[in-house]
This record gives structure tokens, sequence and C-alpha cells, in this order.
């Protein structure tokens, strides 16, 4: 089967080598040689400033529905366009959907690029990766515009952003980055999440080259990098994929499933054969092309439903007269099949807001194949009880606790996202209760409680630096904070915990089973205290000590299991985070034959306010002698029997 009958079957996966601006060469002269979807169109031609926007001077030759032709003499980084005309005699001028390189908006034309030649430095690391189940990941999310900028405003390329964020991600103890989506977008305030280029790295920050470089130079640091990719939706801009031929090419006819009007943009559909390969392609092209090591798939629940952000009356059923998008889903199980045969060890992220299930399981068993899901609900129900005052905290303990009740129906990652410090939700800092010292010790506490958590780790960039207003995607991150002790001692604490996680393996060998995790104390609402285990599959514990009230606890008696002793390992509320160093790491804390939650041994814990304490047993205790006398009197009677 050739490269068309795949692609008109919904099973082009590299659509970029057939579709598109190419270099090439006829009668040995150099040119690029075009070709374009346009089903329903009567004419399409190549227009730009090298030939005055003509659409009568670089017509493209019609075979079956793909328009194609060569253009000699074209240099790169040459602005151009297709004119469209339709059916109906209009005439559109539309970006190449599967174009390499963008202007810069406010300009929306391609540009011709050859992405063949980037000479790739990482196949070390790319060996080295391993299967993300018993491995830490913990992932600093970023917006590339509002990361940091230079002092007039300007924002960073991807070369200096690549060597400046690499060397802050490594210093703080982050093993991999999420990028908002890169993608290119005409409207900044998108962030990125309305596309009209699915192979284009947005020319914002620099050349399809400098993002290779970007990739290539994370990974030189031991990063990842994420994508976030949107294959739900797409924006109504004129020069995008919206009807791109004069009818809907891309997006579903259907009136009642095309548009997502909450969010002003059309939906991709997914019955289309060569709109499947299209987006298959897309996928396959940042893992393969650009070195991804993970997509983050956005709004999944809006594909999977029918009736997402319609009211009764608005949607259409499937053909069983359901609400699920049966179309959708074997999309994402093609997706999800198309990526790991790209890659074994990529990252597949759904951001799922539902309880749709088997989303992290392999397709060939009903799953949806993703390996990794945000905890959406955990996410919600910890920023709610975040901004409780801690006195009604204790009616609403279950935030607290409820996660654990389906922590391991899912591979779940648990994410403190951009969308959680935007549009009057406030930043992380600024949820907290109390004065602003209040508010950096109970940040310290909810981390320690993030990275303890069962769950891979997600925080959008900020709250290490103290961040106390919520983010403002048009300028930078508050880096003048930095020039304050107690905002020092604040990021001081993220880089320390980051490492205390990452050397630990207790708190990621076994995120998604109840193997690895164990409730100690999971009731006392009352002191706002959750005490738990954390194990890895050698056998190794962390016991885990949060505290979301404002009282220290200097004699907290807690049932543990039959160890000598346990050390307090790591504290948030040690002086160099802040803290009153109210409790001391290194010094033993006795385990007694004193019963206490269920269980005939207790130790005595020092738990900080608004903070955590973890401390790791050591020894076993020996068994009581008269448990022993009685074993052998019960034996001796047995025997006389």
């Amino acid at each position: 089967m050739d490269q068309t009958q795949l692609y008109h079957s919904g099973r082009l996966t590299d659509g970029w080598q057939l579709f598109g601006a190419h270099p090439a060469t006829e009668g040995g002269v150099h040119g690029w040689w075009f070709n374009v979807w346009a089903p329903h169109a009567r004419a399409v031609s190549v227009v730009g400033d090298f030939n005055g926007w003509d659409t009568g001077a670089n017509a493209l030759a019609p075979k079956g529905e793909f328009w194609q032709g060569f253009i000699p003499d074209l240099p790169v980084y040459t602005a151009y366009k297709y004119a469209v005309t339709g059916a109906d005699g209009a005439v559109r001028y539309k970006a190449d959907p599967y174009g390499f390189h963008t202007e810069t908006r406010p300009g929306t034309a391609s540009k011709l690029y050859d992405i063949e030649h980037f000479h790739w430095t990482d196949d070390a690391f790319r060996r080295a990766k391993q299967p993300v189940y018993h491995r830490p990941l913990n992932i600093y999310e970023v917006h590339l515009g509002s990361w940091r900028r230079h002092k007039n405003g300007d924002f960073l390329d991807y070369r200096d952003m690549a060597r400046q964020l690499a060397a802050y991600v490594s210093d703080m103890g982050y093993n991999a980055v999420e990028l908002l989506p890169v993608t290119e977008h005409p409207l900044d305030d998108s962030w990125g999440y309305q596309c009209t280029g699915y192979f284009a790295p947005t020319s914002r920050f620099g050349t399809p080259e400098d993002f290779m470089w970007f990739v290539d130079h994370l990974h030189s640091q031991g990063i990842s990098v994420i994508l976030d990719w949107v294959p739900a939706h797409f924006c109504k801009d004129e020069q995008g994929l919206y009807e791109f031929d004069g009818t809907c090419c891309y997006e579903y006819t259907d009136p009642k499933k095309r548009e997502h009007n909450g969010w002003g943009t059309r939906v991709f559909d997914y019955g289309r054969p060569e709109v499947v390969s299209f987006l298959l392609s897309s996928a396959r092209f940042w893992l393969e092309m650009y070195h991804i090591d993970g997509l983050r798939v956005d709004a999944v629940a809006s594909m999977l439903y029918l009736d997402y952000g319609r009211e009764a009356g608005q949607w259409t059923p499937n053909l069983h007269g359901g609400k699920e998008n049966l179309e959708a889903i074997d999309f994402l199980r093609r997706l999800n099949t198309t990526a790991f045969s790209v890659d074994p060890n990529v990252l597949m992220i759904a951001e799922e807001s539902t309880a749709w299930p088997l989303v992290t399981k392999p397709a060939d068993i009903g799953g949806l194949g993703f390996n990794l899901k945000w905890n959406m609900g955990w996410m919600n129900d910890i920023c709610h009880y975040l901004k409780l005052d801690p006195w009604f905290r204790q009616d609403h303990h279950r935030d607290l606790t409820f996660s654990m009740m389906y922590a391991f129906s899912e591979n779940y990652v648990l994410p403190i996202s951009h969308d959680e410090v935007v549009h009057m939700k406030g930043s992380v800092v600024g949820k907290m209760p109390g004065d602003y010292e209040n508010q950096l010790r109970c940040t310290r506490g909810f981390y320690a409680y993030l990275l303890s958590h069962p769950g891979k780790k997600l925080l959008f960039m900020g709250p290490e630096l103290g961040q106390w207003h919520e983010w403002d995607s048009g300028g930078q991150l508050d880096w003048y904070l930095l020039e304050h002790e107690e905002n020092r001692q604040l990021h001081a604490f993220f880089k320390a915990a980051n490492a205390f996680y990452k050397a630990e393996s207790a708190l990621w060998d076994i995120d998604f089973d109840w193997q690895g995790f164990e409730w100690l104390v999971p009731d006392d609402n009352h002191n706002n205290v959750i005490v738990f285990l954390r194990r890895d599959r050698a056998g190794n514990e962390l016991l885990c000590a949060v505290n979301f009230s404002p009282n220290d606890y200097a004699d907290y008696r807690v049932g543990v299991p039959p160890r000598r002793q346990y050390v307090p390992v790591f504290t948030t509320d040690a002086p160099e985070f802040g803290g009153s160093g109210f409790t001391p790491v290194k010094i033993p804390v006795a385990v007694e034959s004193v019963p206490s939650h269920g269980r005939p041994h207790s130790a005595l814990l020092k738990i900080p306010a608004f903070g955590a304490v973890f401390l790791r047993g050591e020894g076993q205790l020996p068994e009581k002698p008269q448990k022993k006398a009685a074993s052998h009197a019960a034996a001796a009677q047995k025997s006389k029997c």
C-alpha cells in the first residue's frame, strides 16, 4: 500500500514526508515540491512576495484530491501560502497544514524550511531511557514566553532559553520539563492551545533547528522534554485548517459535533481517515523528528464525550444512541499505539477530567492506551482544601484522603498546573491562609505532601520563588523575589525537597499499587494531620507525617510497624528553609510498646505547624519473651495430647 492509500485509509503516520514543501530538483534546477490536500477545491496555487501574490503565477496541478507542483529557485525562509479557490469561487489564503516554519505573528504565512540537516548529540540520553513506572518523574511545567525574558521585555530565543532553563531545572532537581504548546499559534493569550501549525514550532523564539537545539541541549543535561499537544480542537483563524477548501475538511460537517462553542473552536473529524492520518503524523513528527520524550494530550474529555459542553438536543448520539465518541476512542487508541511504536519508553499523558475507565490501560484490553493520566480530582480537592481557614479544614478532611480511594485505578500524575494559578484562582502561595510567613510555611508543607503522595509529580513554574500573585503570561516570573532572604530560603527548600524525592526510592518506586502505600493515621481531622508509609520494592520504608494545622505537635503518638526506632531524615521546618527547627533531624525516636491506631507499637513524633517530617525506620523490635514462653508452653501442651 503506497502513501496515498495509507493516507486515505487513516493509516499514514509520516504524512510530513508526503505533504508540505520539500527541497527538490527537476531538470537540474533546484526548487521546492509542494503537495496539499484540498478535495473540493476548484484550483490551488502557491503565492507569496516572490510572485507578487499572483494566484495565476504558480498554479498547482490536481492529482485526485491532491494539488501538486514544482517551483524553482526559491530560497529557504521564503514566505508562502496556498491560494485555494473553493467550489463557491471564493479564494482562501491558507498556511501550509504540514508547514515546518512560519512567519512570526502577526504574520500568518508559512516559510520554506528544510528540517533534515540538524546534528543530534543525544544518542546516549535516548538509549538510557527506561519505563517510567518504577522511576522518579518530577516535571517542571513551563510557558516559554513568560518563564524569563530579556530586561526590555523581549522573549528569549530557543537557544538562550535552553541554556538558562536546563541549568535552572537541573540545579533545582527536576528531571523533566513540560512545555505549554509550542506548535504555531496566532494568539499569545491562547498560551498555544489554539493551534494553526501542527508541524511547526512557533517562530516567536526562533527556527525549527533552534528548537531542535533546545531539545538536544536539555537532553545533554539529563532532562526529558514533554510537549502539550492539542488534537481536540483547532482555532478558526482564516489562515488555518478552518474550512480549508471552503468545505469542512478537518472538522466535522455535522453542526452538532463540529463546534466547541465555549472555546470558539472547531472539532477534528476523527471519523475521516485523512484527518486521522494528519493527527497521527503530527504526533509521530514531534517524537521522531524533534526527539520529544512525551506528549501530554490536552482536553481528552472533550474528545471522548459527544455531549461535552453541549446542552440536551445540541449533540448527536453515536450509532448505539450513546454519548461516547466512538471515533475519538478509536483514534486515541491508535495514537498511543503509534507513539509506543516510535518510542517504547514514551510518556503519553492524558489530561482527562472524568471517571472514564482504563485510560492508562493497554488498548488491546479495552483501555485508551496512555501510560499516565493527570489526577484532576486530587488537584481540585487539594486546591480547595489549601484555601480553607485551618479551623474549617477539620470538616473537609476528605479532601486530603479521598484520592486514596482511587489512587491506583490509573497511573496518575499529580498536577499543580498553569490552570490552577490563573483566572482568579490565586498562586500556590496565594491560596494559603495567614500572613506571608505562614503562606510560605504552608507552601513547604504542601509540597512535601505532593512529593510523598503516590503518583508522579508536576508543578507549574513559580511556586518555588514564593510568587504571591497569579501567573501573568504577558510578563515573566518574579525573579526579583530572590533578593529577599525568605524567598531564597523557600527556593532552597524546593531544591532540597526535590533532591530528597529523587534519592528516596520509597517515594517513587511503587506509585501505582497499594504495595507502595499504607495508612497509619488517615482520620485525624481534628488535628488536620495525616500519617502514612511509602515503600519501595525492596521493602524500604519512609514514614510521612504532614500537618495542615497552625499547631506544633510535640508528642504526636502514631501507631507504627515494629521497628526499633524512627529517625527524622527530612523536615520542612528546618531553619535553612525559613523554619523554626521544631523538628530536629537525625535524632532517633524510640518505638514503644504502647498500643495506638490499632497497632501494638507506637512512637511520639514532633510534627511542625503547616509542615511535614519524613522518618526512616531502623532495626526491628525483638519478640517479647513472654510471647515466646507462651508459645513454648502451647507447644509442650500440644505434645502431651
